[in-house]
């Protein structure tokens, strides 16, 4: 039972710390003092090892149940605590909510004091100079003053000596009232001397409060970026720290009892316990696979990760077939996907080094914070010389994954190779870290490989707000690929977002067989300080709309103080009747691998409440493995083989082909300062195009209200309902690739 002391605003007592999912609560001895609440492991700490502090000034405080409540600050520091009983929780709350009332007032009346203390002298001047200019101009009113009352008295004299003149009665009547008027005239003009005057000592009285109210906002938003940029290097510096610890590595084989070895074995800081409990909220496994003799693999939710592959291609291709009826369709399963040696035609290897052009990204950015990326100019310094078409023709860079799907007689074994296919599109973007440019409307992209690899692609860019573009594959092989993805982003401050919106279709011809499915969210750390670097998180269901068979695949978030493998992706392929004929594992920059499930049954619950599903397998298998990153990478904007030739100059391409951008392809030369200008003269030529339509569509509709993108028609795609997902999608009409057999493009228009 832990007792509450109280002395003084000072609150002391026991209550239990949730830490992490191995470790649950611990009890820890908590200090409320000064608006601060401070724990530690024991009481004898407290003289000189604080485990952590949180700042109730800017705390929530929320109630959970009888026992349990947390307090966070926003997502930078949040503790789950748990008291004794409902009575001692409630004086907790209590106490809390009391020293959280004064530590916001404490604040409130400090900021008031620096505000006023901490003027800067530049205001401080202004205000000064103002003051000045103020007290001449009374000053100048005062003499203006004095002349008047000069003047008015000496009309006045001279008025009462024509009154005392022997006048007709009509005359003196009135300079009796031309004297009553200059009387009422210089009573006025002392009256507005008097409020300058006034307004002079009330200007001088308040200057602090002006210079308080000059400063506010300028220094809310000092404060609000120096809180940033400490932020951003005490990230910098863990992620350093981390970098430079022992930690296990990712080609590491991990088990239960390892992980819980580990742990026991190193006295673990409550600080790194904290990061582990929202990282393993998030990366909890729903399933774990155990092993069931010496010839099968034993894996749990922690180590499903593709991270190992044991046995060599024989012993896999053996186990197979021992555990398989069907001897064809394993066969397929376990080919390794590789490149085909046919003759291909040669295709550039390199392009001009990256210019070494430093330029300070926050400079620009900050100015943005929650606002729409695609709408915020940005310099060419910050893109990667590809169009947003091209990027996302890089899908195809594993198409020999589908080629290999269309050979599947199994519906399941081929929906593993489409979720290989989909993990694979995000193995280029792992260190590409500059921003593809936006594609200008009516932009095209094609990528003809029929000869030399099988399929050929086109891209169009069908709306510009919001932007998005759709995409066509047809392959010989016997598939056909189509999405249109509008990208939507936000700037969050340190990290970007990126949430592509759209659904991708992928039709084998032979099986009848439709799948669907979405991307997930592309995220940019470190844009403020240090090395900026790309995660990929979220879920995915991968649907076969024929025979309703599912795979479910989560992309873990990545995170410094994770024991787990970094860029883990995990998924169950279950059949129409929920199923689970194989668990998939691996990692989006490396390789993915697949087991057959043997046997399946209802395990532990986890620590969130959850029942896991145990799964007895085969050892994996190699389903892709990602291409070895070519010499001078880095140099080349870690282009892969694929996107160093995207931008390769081709004969016979469309007059509206991203080749043929000027700006994209004097950045690529390296000639950035043109570049920026030239991208300038293609966003206004653009915006001139729009403006002159929104005007047409108004002449033909007697001046109703329409926008440009209602009115603009895309060349080579049209607007159509899908029968699956029942949204209006831009889906490829044809007449490209005969237009290109002709050399007839008078339908584009001139966009560059």
């Amino acid at each position: 039972m832990s007792e509450l002391k109280s002395a003084s605003d000072t609150y002391k007592g026991w209550l239990f710390k949730w830490t992490n999912y191995i470790k649950g609560y611990q009890r820890r001895w908590f200090v409320l003092s000064n608006g601060l609440l401070s724990y530690y492991r024991t009481q004898a700490e407290m003289g000189h090892t604080c485990r952590g502090t949180i700042n109730l000034a800017t705390a929530n405080i929320t109630v959970e149940d009888s026992c349990n409540f947390i307090i966070s600050n926003g997502g930078a520091q949040t503790y789950h605590l748990k008291a004794s009983s409902e009575v001692e929780r409630q004086r907790w709350i209590t106490a809390l909510e009391l020293a959280k009332a004064k530590a916001v007032k404490m604040q409130a009346e400090s900021d008031d004091s620096a505000d006023e203390e901490q003027s800067s002298q530049t205001d401080k001047t202004e205000v000064q100079n103002t003051l000045r200019t103020l007290t001449s101009k009374v000053e100048d009113l005062s003499t203006c003053n004095d002349l008047i009352a000069k003047h008015g008295t000496a009309l006045q004299r001279s008025l009462s000596e024509l009154e005392n003149l022997r006048l007709p009665p009509e005359s003196s009547e009135k300079i009796k009232q031309v004297n009553e008027r200059a009387t009422l005239f210089r009573i006025t003009s002392n009256a507005m001397i008097n409020a300058c005057r006034d307004f002079l000592l009330l200007a001088q009285t308040h200057s602090k409060k002006w210079q308080k109210a000059l400063q506010h906002e300028r220094e809310q938003r000092i404060r609000l970026e120096e809180t940033l940029e400490q932020l951003a290097k005490q990230h910098n510096n863990l992620e350093r720290a981390f970098r430079g610890a022992t930690v296990l590595p990712p080609s590491s084989t991990l088990s239960v009892g390892s992980v819980k070895g580990s742990t026991g074995s190193r006295d673990l800081s409550d600080e790194d316990d904290e990061n582990e409990f929202f990282d393993a909220m998030e990366d909890v496994a729903e399933f774990i696979t155990v092993q069931a003799d010496s010839r099968y693999h034993r894996r749990t939710g922690s180590n499903i990760s593709g991270a190992s592959s044991e046995g060599t291609f024989e012993d896999q291709l053996s186990d197979e077939q021992m555990s398989s009826s069907n001897t064809s369709s394993s066969t397929s399963a376990v080919e390794l996907v590789s490149k085909e040696p046919a003759t291909k035609r040669r295709r550039r290897t390199s392009i001009p080094d990256k210019p070494n052009y430093s330029l300070n990204l926050w400079s620009i950015m900050k100015n943005c914070i929650g606002k729409e990326l695609s709408k915020i100019p940005m310099p060419v310094n910050f893109n990667e010389p590809l169009s947003m078409l091209q990027r996302l023709t890089e899908d195809l860079e594993y198409h020999e994954l589908l080629d290999r799907a269309s050979k599947c007689e199994n519906a399941l074994e081929q929906l593993c190779y489409v979720a290989a296919f989909t993990v694979s599109s995000y193995s280029t973007t792992v260190y590409r870290t500059g921003k593809p440019f936006n594609p200008l409307l009516g932009e095209t992209f094609e990528l003809d490989r029929l000869e030399d690899e099988g399929f050929r692609s086109i891209c169009e860019q069908v709306s510009h707000h919001p932007p998005a573009a759709a995409h066509h594959v047809d392959s010989k092989y016997g598939w056909t690929l189509r999405q249109e993805i509008a990208i939507a982003s936000k700037f969050r401050g340190k990290y970007l977002s990126i949430m592509p919106l759209g659904t991708i279709h992928c039709n084998f011809h032979q099986s009848g067989n439709h799948y669907t499915w979405k991307k997930v969210t592309t995220t940019v750390h470190n844009i403020i300080v240090g090395k900026l670097w790309i995660d990929q998180s979220g879920e995915v269901d991968i649907i076969n709309r024929k025979t309703r068979d599912k795979c479910h695949l989560k992309f873990a978030p990545y995170s410094y103080f994770s024991r787990d493998v970094a860029r883990k992706v995990t998924g169950v392929v279950s059949d129409s009747m929920g199923k689970a004929h194989f668990i998939l594992s691996g990692t989006w920059d490396e390789k993915m691998e697949y087991s057959r499930v043997l046997h399946s049954s209802k395990g532990e619950n986890s620590a969130e409440g959850r029942q896991k599903t145990v799964y007895e397998t085969l050892r994996g298998k190699e389903l892709w493995r990602r291409h070895k990153a070519l010499e001078r990478a880095e140099s080349m904007y870690y282009f892969s083989e694929l996107a160093l030739s995207l931008n390769e100059l081709e004969d016979g391409v469309a007059p509206t082909d991203s080749r043929l951008r000027p700006d994209q392809r004097m950045m690529e030369n390296g000639r950035w300062d043109e570049a920026n200008m030239e991208k300038q003269r293609l966003e206004e030529k653009q915006r001139a195009v729009r403006r002159k339509r929104e005007s047409d569509v108004s002449k033909l509709t007697d001046g109703q209200t329409h926008s440009a993108e209602s009115s603009y028609r895309p060349l080579w795609f049209e607007k159509r309902e899908d029968p699956y997902t029942k949204e209006l999608v831009h889906v490829y009409k044809g007449g490209y690739w005969e237009a290109k057999e002709k050399q007839d493009w008078h339908l584009c228009p001139d966009i560059f």
